[in-house]
């Protein structure tokens, strides 16, 4: 018995022990929870990392926009465009550019009118937006600017209402995003007049004068292509002697002042006035002749201006007003008649759109609309003085801000077949082959089909 207990005892010992050592035993942690918590901490500064560590915009897609535009040829703002491109593709080195600019002449807006009628447009061009657009609106290859601005809100932002208005198309429709507006006039080498004592032709006596005398000295009087670029003196021919509401008129047959205006094609003709190949030469070429002070006079516009050599000795004058015209003295040729488009072929890709709009905006911003102005015409976006202005660039200035009237081309209210059929007569009424009278009613019939 007595044996039984000392057992007793050393069990109840044991048990004792062991329930010390277990409650001496801290239980072990749980980690899952930690784990979880350093896991999302850690997700958390990955993430703030990533937000502060700059990344490479994702990569575009090469893009060739095909462009074409005006200032090709000896445009005073060739280089500007030209410019304006090559910065364009260092800022969007995934976009190429191949571009056909070339001189505005009838050749050329033949080329276009058949470029788009079998489907040849490029992705981008600047060309007219008044009647001279007539054949290629037909083709409905263009988008308007509305529904790009549906999409790209800040598309043309930089230009003035007036101005986008002032560029619809004759539809009312506004397609075309301008970058300056325009004046014709009378370009006059001051210096010469100068040297044979001569005024300037403010009046159709002074001129006829200055034509005699130049003709006598084997200046050119008149620099001019009646094959080529007659527009300037049928424009101001007609509105000299119609005056700005007959000129502004589309009749159905030939009105008595127009005729009479165009007549003076042969009078002038018949004086020398003109060069004596002036049924073969070019615009551009008659252009050098004035440049290098071989002739006297040349109608042309505010474009022309800064092509010009000689800022100091060149002046702008109104055209005189032709004996018995209807026109008050400073009548003028002018407004905006160009602007760029985007066709429906770039549109449709979504890469050539997004390269479209970005080079349009290149073109049509403050920045690029102040080069392409320059103190010359109207700017269609609002620009800066420009400092230290030729005597040129202010004759110009002066002489747009004291025109009486303000006309657009006759080329805006007709048709191009018409107007082609028009300017192509114009040697033939130089020459009395045809009266201004057939001419005219020939172009009024093509008009009204």
């Amino acid at each position: 018995m007595k044996k039984w207990k000392q057992v007793l005892s050393v069990i109840l010992v044991f048990a004792l022990m062991l329930s010390l050592a277990a409650c001496g035993k801290k239980p072990a942690a749980d980690t899952s929870t930690e784990t979880d918590q350093a896991k999302d901490n850690n997700a958390v500064t990955e993430a703030a990392d990533s937000k502060d560590t700059p990344t490479d915009p994702p990569a575009q897609n090469p893009v060739t926009l095909m462009t074409v535009s005006m200032h090709g040829g000896t445009d005073a703002n060739a280089g500007n465009y030209q410019a304006i491109n090559s910065q364009f593709m260092t800022d969007y080195p995934y976009i190429t550019i191949e571009d056909d600019s070339q001189s505005a002449d009838q050749d050329w807006k033949t080329k276009i009118a058949a470029d788009f009628a079998v489907g040849n447009e490029p992705d981008v061009i600047q060309y007219f937006t008044d009647a001279n657009a007539s054949d290629v609106l037909a083709a409905d290859k263009f988008v308007s600017i509305d529904e790009i601005k549906a999409q790209y809100p800040d598309y043309a932002k930089d230009t003035l209402d007036s101005a986008l208005a002032a560029a619809a198309n004759p539809d009312g429709v506004q397609r075309a995003v301008p970058t300056t507006g325009y004046w014709e006039g009378m370009f006059c080498n001051k210096d010469l007049f100068d040297k044979y004592n001569l005024e300037l032709p403010t009046d159709w006596d002074k001129m006829l004068k200055a034509i005699d005398v130049f003709k006598q000295n084997d200046i050119v009087p008149i620099a001019v292509s009646l094959n080529n670029v007659p527009h300037y003196w049928i424009e101001f021919l007609m509105l000299s002697a119609a005056g700005p509401d007959g000129y502004k008129a589309v009749p159905e047959t030939a009105p008595e002042d127009w005729c009479k205006g165009l007549d003076m094609f042969k009078t002038l003709r018949d004086m020398g006035a003109f060069p004596v190949d002036t049924d073969t030469i070019d615009n551009d070429f008659a252009g050098e002749m004035f440049k290098n002070k071989e002739a006297a006079m040349q109608l042309d516009g505010s474009w022309y201006l800064g092509g010009i050599p000689d800022q100091d000795n060149t002046v702008l004058v109104s055209f005189p007003v032709i004996p018995g015209g209807k026109a008050q003295p400073g009548s003028m040729v002018g407004g905006i008649s160009s602007g760029f488009y985007i066709t429906k072929k770039a549109w449709e890709d979504p890469d050539k759109r997004d390269a479209a709009v970005k080079f349009v905006m290149a073109h049509t911003n403050s920045d690029s609309v102040q080069k392409y102005w320059n103190g010359n015409g109207q700017a269609a976006a609002a620009v800066k003085a420009v400092d230290n202005m030729t005597p040129l660039g202010i004759s110009g200035m002066e002489y747009s801000q004291a025109a009486t009237s303000i006309s657009s081309p006759t080329d805006s209210r007709i048709s191009q077949e018409a107007y082609n059929t028009l300017v192509a007569g114009i040697v033939d009424v130089s020459t009395g082959k045809k009266t201004s009278k057939d001419l005219l009613d020939e172009v009024l019939a093509i008009n009204a089909k």
